[in-house]
């Protein structure tokens, strides 16, 4: 648990947080509205495809960044994110055909398209998985005030990656709303994406 410690408590996610309380409620503007999260870019999916922002233009987005070889963080925030979506299917589908799960690996050397795609395929259908070259995922986390860093290899070579664990819910516009609670069941994952998608 030391672990997922540091990855939720890391510095950068403190900007977020004094936002994130704000407008919790019914009402209200997104927690993140103006915040400087987010932005242009063009990666590769899990098919070996290109895709840019633009091409989620009208839909909302879950985004979350993290790497296949994550031993328990991000298989677990990525579990609560398919759980929150196909709660979503069941009660709100209107709700849920609006938005896209994206997963963006930090860790570009090891994730190819082929581990992207069978690391998404464990949680829901519709996750878009993208990688691209050590620069273009670094601009992308630059944009999203997303953390990581590389740690030394271990004694058989294998080696973590620190790295800010948060999921932001995206706009149609590719817009900041808020972060989602996947320090919670995803339940209440559901209910926020429930509240902010119109």
């Amino acid at each position: 648990m030391a672990e997922r410690a540091m990855y939720r408590l890391f510095p950068a996610l403190a900007l977020l947080l004094p936002l994130a309380a704000c407008g919790t409620g019914t009402t209200g503007e997104p927690p993140l509205a103006g915040a400087r999260i987010g932005g242009t870019f063009a990666l590769t999916d899990q098919n070996g495809k290109t895709v840019r922002d633009t091409d989620f233009a009208g839909k909302y987005r879950i985004v979350y960044f993290g790497y296949t070889y994550c031993p328990d963080v991000c298989p677990t925030d990525m579990a609560k994110i398919a759980q929150a979506m196909r709660q979503l299917d069941k009660e709100a589908p209107r709700t849920a055909a609006k938005v896209v799960p994206i997963f963006i690996t930090v860790d570009p050397e090891r994730d190819t398209p082929a581990a992207i795609r069978q690391f998404v395929a464990n949680f829901y259908p519709r996750t878009v998985g993208l990688t691209g070259s050590p620069k273009a995922i670094a601009d992308v986390a630059k944009s999203y005030a997303v953390y990581y860093k590389k740690q030394p290899p271990g004694p058989g070579g294998g080696y973590m990656v620190d790295h800010l664990a948060v999921a932001f819910l995206m706009g149609p516009k590719g817009e900041p709303i808020a972060s989602l609670p996947i320090d919670q069941e995803g339940a209440a994952i559901a209910e926020q994406v429930r509240h902010w998608v119109r």
